[in-house]
């Protein structure tokens, strides 16, 4: 696949972690492969642990460039100088955080399995725009999202497209010709490793 081609990666964190041990897991990352954006996922409402897991990660981010979206906090996203936002309801509040955030900052949206929560999402103002899971899981209602919705938008929509959850390298190689972009997270932080296994699962890419 030529580089032009190549779809670009944004990495998931984990959804709890030590700032303190994770940072330098991250860092190796980060620094062993081309990260597009950093986007922090995390299951906690604390705000005290969020702040402090996003200025861990913020800092190991922007000292190697990458921007650091977080999910749904655009109070915090602004508070701590991050770059933008990843929202997980679709095209609901995608006019809402632009207005918000700004014409600079990065707002992205996921839309599950739905094309037309998509065509939404971007028609309100969305840099990217989420689709999955692509592979096979038993979570949430257990539903995949078609390759052909990937291959639609890739032939007709220009905003970037991003392919996530539950990646096999066997999905990579599928799906790399329809995608900008491959979210990647849960797959690798298991790993002992995390660096190889996210270089064996993008290794189809070339």
């Amino acid at each position: 696949m030529a580089a032009d081609d190549r779809p670009q990666i944004t990495l998931i964190t984990p959804p709890t972690f030590d700032p303190e041990t994770f940072s330098e897991r991250l860092g190796r990352v980060l620094d062993g492969a081309e990260i597009a954006c950093l986007r922090l996922s995390l299951a906690t409402k604390d705000e005290d642990t969020l702040m402090r897991a996003a200025d861990a990660a913020r800092e190991a981010a922007h000292s190697r460039d990458v921007p650091v979206v977080i999910d749904n906090h655009l109070i915090l996203a602004e508070r701590l100088g991050l770059d933008g936002v990843h929202l997980t309801d679709g095209a609901r509040t995608v006019r809402k955080a632009r207005k918000d955030l700004g014409a600079d900052a990065i707002v992205g949206a996921f839309c599950g399995t739905s094309r037309h929560e998509g065509m939404s999402a971007g028609e309100a103002g969305a840099d990217y725009v989420a689709f999955g899971p692509i592979g096979a899981t038993t979570l949430g209602d257990g539903s995949q999202v078609e390759f052909d919705v990937f291959e639609w938008w890739s032939e007709v929509i220009e905003v970037p497209v991003i392919a996530e959850g539950a990646l096999t390298a066997e999905l990579v190689a599928r799906f790399g010709p329809v995608t900008d972009f491959f979210a990647v997270g849960e797959e690798i932080w298991g790993a002992e490793d995390p660096l190889v296994a996210l270089k064996a699962l993008l290794a189809p890419l070339g």
